[in-house]
């Protein structure tokens, strides 16, 4: 048996079958075991990812890039052949679809099939990267991430405005932003110095909690839940963790303790509140020069509109018979609009005529007057400014407390914000001057800076994070391929899937964080050779 098999056999039975699985698949070499604990903390994916150099393969000629070499070095170990190169308008259709979830349209398959140059594909690949369509088509995976919705949830689930911070993702994606300050934006972009309109919009990613707005609650209790939530969403789209596991007790099965939990529920912990139990959700920015849509408006202006001229359309025969009453001198006294129209049958009159006969007839009818000042209010109406939720921090924090057993009203000890010490890499406070690095365990003295959002993401995206660039190479493979190369995208734990293919995904993430490989062609879009760090283009014009 093999030394590697044998060691892992002798693991607890929790870790034992990811281990074997892990090793088998990368052919049971140069894959540490991690120690015989219950909580593995040597597991592959708390140790930061190094870049391997990619496989020796028999057939040359197939690979394109380094990703081809990793694909292929495994089908040759199966002994499998790659399929055969897709024919060119199926190769631009799958194209278009992945990369701006359209069909191409007729013309620009056309002027595909007639260009012979080399790197025509390269360079169609390069044009669906630069279409606005690409960021409306990842923006709505990343949407689906944030947990983004346009109502506050619950029963009431009542409209809000956020769809600013949609635009931002999708206007973020299509220029490139890097991930890392994609990520830090949308976690801490209220904390930056000098932050923009744009960075504080980007916090928008934490607003997207469900908000109760019953009477009767306990706002406390929903407000706690929020930054459960928020904790527990962090973990998914940045870390890949299932940290939810440890609100009540220490991780069954990652090596996260209870006390960890509550460090990073601390992050949190001290933004202002969302609006639980209100009329409305607190903390809503207005954006200067955007305005609540138009269209929402007009719609509404329409309904009354029609709702107003069905009702006079019914009383056309009341306002004929009135108007035949009228001695000669009242009939000066009416507004133009109405005695101009006397003696015009009703189907004929405008529906300015309709509304001035029937207010100069009976202009306190509740029923007509409620239509009439309605909609003249609308018409009246401008365009609202736009407003969208952020997140804003408290000018006092929090003390934050670790709740025994997951219970708000049953408070422990206090606990201060810190990271899991078993990802290995210290949280570094103080983001602007001052602070130092502190291990991730340890508590702030009186003279140390207090750890803050920004701390948090800036940790998050450190090159050295074990996880953050994994999880991000992964999510973009799980959306081509259906299936990412760790099946549990959610969950790169000890009770998660292995990689199918390890080497490959370490080198992916190497590859998002410190780009080596140059473009294979000049494109308009990006005249530099070599991409800038953590650009998410740049992973998707390898993959494709």
């Amino acid at each position: 048996m093999h030394p590697a098999l044998r060691q892992a056999l002798r693991l607890p039975w929790r870790t034992r079958t990811a281990v074997i699985a892990l090793l088998l698949l990368a052919g049971l070499d140069g894959v540490a075991i991690p120690p015989s604990s219950p909580r593995a903390v040597g597991h592959w994916s708390f140790t930061p990812p190094v870049r391997p150099e990619a496989p020796s393969v028999r057939m040359s000629s197939w690979p394109r890039n380094p990703i081809d070499r990793f694909i292929l070095a495994r089908l040759e170990r199966e002994h499998f052949r790659p399929s055969a190169e897709a024919p060119p308008s199926a190769l631009l259709r799958r194209a278009s679809l992945d990369l701006t979830g359209l069909p191409p349209a007729p013309e620009e398959l056309r002027r595909f099939l007639a260009d012979t140059r080399p790197d025509a594909y390269e360079r169609a690949v390069d044009g669906l990267l630069a279409s606005p369509h690409y960021g409306e088509r990842w923006g709505r995976h990343w949407l689906d991430l944030a947990r983004y919705a346009d109502s506050n949830g619950y029963s009431i689930d009542a409209p809000r405005s956020v769809w600013i911070y949609r635009d931002w993702v999708v206007e973020a994606l299509n220029r490139d932003l890097p991930f890392d300050q994609f990520a830090l934006e949308q976690l801490a972009g209220d904390l930056l110095p000098s932050a923009t309109v744009g960075q504080r919009i980007a916090t928008g990613f934490h607003r997207q909690t469900q908000i109760n707005q019953e009477g009767g609650i306990d706002p406390e209790q929903f407000r706690v839940e929020s930054v459960l939530d928020r904790v527990n969403t962090t973990g998914t789209a940045f870390l890949g963790l299932t940290l939810g596991c440890a609100q009540c007790h220490d991780h069954k099965y990652d090596p996260i303790t209870q006390e960890e939990y509550y460090r990073l529920f601390a992050f949190f912990n001290s933004t202002q509140e969302d609006g639980h139990g209100k009329g409305a959700p607190e903390g809503a920015l207005e954006v200067a020069g955007r305005f609540e849509s138009t269209a929402a408006l007009e719609r509404e202006r329409n309904e009354v509109l029609g709702d107003l001229g069905r009702f006079l359309d019914g009383r056309g025969q009341l306002i004929a018979a009135w108007e035949k009453t009228l001695a000669p001198d009242p009939i000066g006294h009416l507004p133009d609009s109405a005695s101009e129209s006397r003696g015009v049958p009703w189907p004929e009159r405008t529906f300015v005529q309709k509304r001035a006969a029937y207010a100069a007839y009976k202009p306190e009818d509740p029923e007509f007057k409620s239509r009439h000042e309605r909609l003249a209010r609308l018409q009246k109406a401008e365009p609202k400014p736009a407003t969208t939720l952020v997140m804003k921090e408290l000018p006092q924090a929090r003390d934050t407390f670790l709740f025994i057993k997951g219970d708000f009203t049953r408070p422990g000890a206090k606990v201060a914000p810190g990271v899991p010490a078993a990802l290995g890499l210290p949280l570094r406070a103080g983001s602007e001057g001052g602070g130092g690095t502190r291990p991730a365990s340890a508590t702030p003295g009186p003279d140390s800076p207090m750890p803050n959002r920004l701390d948090l993401a800036r940790w998050l995206v450190d090159p050295r994070h074990p996880l953050t660039a994994r999880v991000a190479a992964n999510w973009a493979w799980l959306h081509y391929f259906g299936k990412g190369l760790v099946e549990t995208e959610n969950d790169f734990g000890t009770q998660g899937s292995a990689p199918s293919h390890p080497t490959l995904l370490d080198w992916l993430a190497c590859e998002l964080m410190h780009p080596t490989e140059a473009r294979s062609s000049p494109s308009p879009v990006s005249p530099s050779s070599l991409p800038t760090a953590w650009s998410l283009k740049h992973l998707h014009r390898l993959i494709v």
